[in-house]
């Protein structure tokens, strides 16, 4: 369910079964469904596996080892997922009085299992997850059956490995929290409670194999950025510089001149400001923004261009939202759209020359670049 709920949110499949092959292990096979519980649609993940497997036993070692044997697994993904069962065998240890290395992991120790941890590593390394938390884990009531006969609902292993963590007790006579599930959560889940404040990107739905009267029988996962306290959002902050003067003795041929080359010089960004300068004579305040490593050159062309005895500057922090450049079609015309989370841009010049080639008036040229890169149309 976890691995399904990832799927769900956006994870490959294609990425989750290519390195899954990197385990030493075969004859499985692995498939995800649309499906629905309690009336929420959900993914639900099929996994087969010799029958044999289905009641295979292995030690802790030889999981490591087959972990370790996988070459082409990114560092990130073994380590997380050798973090969950090194977890369980400390459990499992625990309660059978022996060491790690000694414990014999039952059905977790199955094929199935290790895909299901090894795969859930590699559909949080797709989406980029860098840090895991928990909200209270929900537990079943009654017995289950295990290898070794009845058990209580929790089985031992979880309470043992959620030991620390908050748990919710439900009605519901079924294993809500599987060892492996729990194994996942006491090796991946930084802390357990509300979900920490996010800027929320995607969500998803991972089903169980039965459906639950009154109960969505479903692993929700949600991903986001972290909310830093009083940040402004997902973004990158920047040093930058701004240079400014003060000009009231010349043309406004000049003043665009100035701002054409100095954008061409590459500010970041340059503009006008009219004022009333001293004795009243109207004026204008130039204003230029730059990386720090163009600032001086370009508070030298700013001089040259203008003829300013003098070019102040000062330090500013640019908060910078996600943006990225595409490039669609226009009538067989090139257009670039700057595209950032709350707009999208068509570049003027671009859409001016497409204007001019194909006589379209300049704002349909700019609509309809938007509506392609809105589209996806690249």
């Amino acid at each position: 369910m976890a691995l399904a709920s990832l799927l769900d949110a956006g994870a490959d499949i294609g990425y989750v079964i290519s390195g899954l092959r990197e385990l030493p292990l075969g004859g499985w096979y692995l498939e995800a469904a649309k499906t629905s519980r309690a009336g929420l649609a959900a993914t639900e993940l099929r996994v087969e596996v010799p029958s044999a497997e289905a009641t295979a036993e292995r030690t802790w070692g030889t999981v490591r080892s087959i972990i370790d044997r996988a070459a082409g697994l990114p560092p990130r993904v073994s380590q997380r997922a050798q973090g969950a069962f090194a977890r369980l065998a400390e459990a499992e240890g625990r309660l059978h009085g022996l060491p790690p290395e000694d414990v014999h992991f039952h059905e977790v120790g199955a094929l199935d299992a290790i895909i299901d941890v090894v795969g859930t590593c590699l559909a949080l390394e797709y989406l980029g997850v860098d840090h895991v938390h928990s909200s209270a884990v929900a537990l079943g009531t009654g017995t289950i059956r295990a290898a070794h006969g009845p058990l209580p609902n929790p089985a031992p292993a979880v309470v043992e490995l959620l030991s620390g963590a908050p748990v919710v007790g439900t009605p519901y006579g079924v294993e809500l929290t599987t060892p492996t599930g729990a194994a996942l959560l006491a090796g991946l889940a930084e802390s357990f409670g509300p979900v920490p404040p996010l800027w929320l990107r995607a969500g998803g739905y991972g089903a169980g194999a039965r459906d639950l009267e009154g109960l969505p029988n479903v692993v929700q996962v949600v991903i986001g950025e972290l909310v830093e306290p009083g940040g402004l959002g997902p973004g990158e902050l920047e040093e930058l510089v701004v240079l400014e003067t003060n000009l009231d003795d010349v043309t406004g041929e000049v003043l665009a001149h100035t701002v054409s080359s100095l954008l061409a010089a590459g500010a970041l960004d340059a503009w006008l400001v009219p004022v009333v300068a001293k004795k009243g004579r109207p004026g204008h305040v130039v204003n230029v923004l730059s990386s720090p490593a163009t600032a001086g050159e370009l508070a030298q062309l700013l001089a040259a261009e203008t003829g300013t005895l003098g070019v102040r500057q000062y330090l500013v922090t640019r908060w910078a939202v996600p943006r990225r450049v595409v490039e669609v079609q226009v009538e067989g015309l090139p257009i670039r759209v700057k595209s950032g989370p709350h707009r999208l841009k068509a570049e003027h010049d671009d859409c001016a020359r497409a204007a001019a080639n194909t006589g379209l008036p300049l704002r349909e040229v700019a609509r309809r670049a938007e509506e392609a890169a809105a589209g996806g149309d690249r």
